[in-house]
């Protein structure tokens, strides 16, 4: 990253990223051979996952699928990664800031150092990268040029330590866990190949958020305030995240979409996972079981936006994305549901996702 980019930023990306790796464990270090053997099924799994989710979901996009760069990486691996594309999505709210008033953003700058931020960031980074299994990033191509050459369908990530510690924590035959864990990222995969549009949009949504009104530099130092004092511990607020100061009532309706959306995704992928049986994996019902007792598994992009924007008592309607798309194609079918990746305006409400009816009767009508 450079350092022009850092300097445009109110966060310094490159140090998040070296905090992450610093801060969290590796995790499970097995013999090579066992690694390699796992990395090679993961990647086999990945590309075996892609018939399935095709017949699952009935997607003309998912048909031999095979777009995306599919990576296997250790919790650093994963933590720089996602330090870049996070950084390609909050750049945005950044220029924005800076178009408006280069001073007072420099001034900005000296009040809450990048630095300072990165600490917050890394952490949160180096915490998420202990836990997520998987993760599609369909900004992965965003980050550089040769970036866009070697993702342009995005990019699928495994983590090999997580995979192999969940495995044996939940004590569930290796294979049937990664084939059922690939079946998840996958579908993230199509839904973005069935709506080809969803990536811009999402990152117009992002944007959106630093389209800040005159109140945006007093919220600029209630953010600075924020971190300083969550570092020295005296701040009663500390569950949010620091770029909770910065949202306007228009951003927070922003943030109502984005939710939705989100629950949309993760719903639509946990009913694919949920829709597959013994044929394909046997144990499926085992895991799903012992997953659930375990954690949800949510985003990743989900859970940083959710951790920086305080949105983490929106993570309780998360459940209900699933509810909507099982509704949906209970009552209309696959091809029908199938609608909602046609365009902006097909997407749900976050009152349609507790509603789904109501969905029905706007779209499908």
């Amino acid at each position: 990253m450079s350092r022009e980019l850092t300097q445009r930023s109110l966060v310094d990306w490159d140090a998040a990223a070296q905090i992450a790796a610093k801060t969290t464990p590796p995790g499970p270090t097995p013999a090579p051979r066992e690694i390699s053997k796992a990395v090679e099924s993961l990647r086999y799994f990945a590309h075996e996952s892609v018939h399935h989710v095709h017949t699952i979901t009935r997607l003309d996009a998912a048909e031999n699928l095979r777009d995306s760069t599919i990576l296997v990486v250790d919790r650093a691996g994963w933590a720089k990664a996602n330090t870049q594309t996070f950084s390609v999505l909050m750049q945005p709210v950044f220029d924005r800031l800076r178009a408006k008033d280069p001073e007072k953003f420099d001034a900005a700058l000296r009040g809450i150092a990048p630095t300072a931020t990165a600490a917050e960031m890394g952490a949160l980074v180096g915490f998420l990268s202990a836990k997520v299994l998987g993760q599609y990033d369909p900004y992965a191509g965003l980050v550089s040029e040769a970036a866009a050459r070697s993702h342009p369908g995005g990019r699928l990530m495994f983590v090999a330590p997580n995979v192999l510690w969940a495995e044996k924590e939940l004590n569930v035959a290796p294979e049937d866990f990664r084939l059922w864990v690939c079946l998840h990222e996958q579908t993230h995969r199509v839904q973005f190949a069935a709506a080809p549009w969803l990536r811009d949009h999402m990152l117009s949504q992002i944007t959106r958020l630093g389209a800040l009104d005159a109140s945006a530099w007093d919220r600029i130092r209630a953010m600075a305030a924020s971190v300083r004092g969550r570092s020295e511990g005296t701040r009663p607020d500390a569950g949010l995240g620091p770029m909770t100061h910065l949202l306007t009532p228009d951003e927070r309706r922003t943030v109502s979409h984005v939710t939705a959306v989100m629950s949309l995704l993760e719903g639509h992928a946990n009913a694919v996972m949920d829709a597959v049986d013994a044929s394909i994996v046997p144990s499926v019902k085992t895991i799903r079981r012992r997953f659930d007792n375990r954690s949800a598994n949510h985003g990743v992009v989900d859970r940083f936006i959710r951790s920086v924007l305080g949105m983490d008592a929106k993570m309780r309607q998360y459940s209900n994305g699933q509810k909507f798309v099982e509704h949906i194609v209970e009552r209309a079918g696959m091809d029908r549901f199938n609608t909602v990746w046609s365009s902006p305006e097909t997407l749900p409400t976050e009152a349609e996702i507790h509603d789904p009816q109501a969905w029905m009767d706007r779209v499908l009508a």
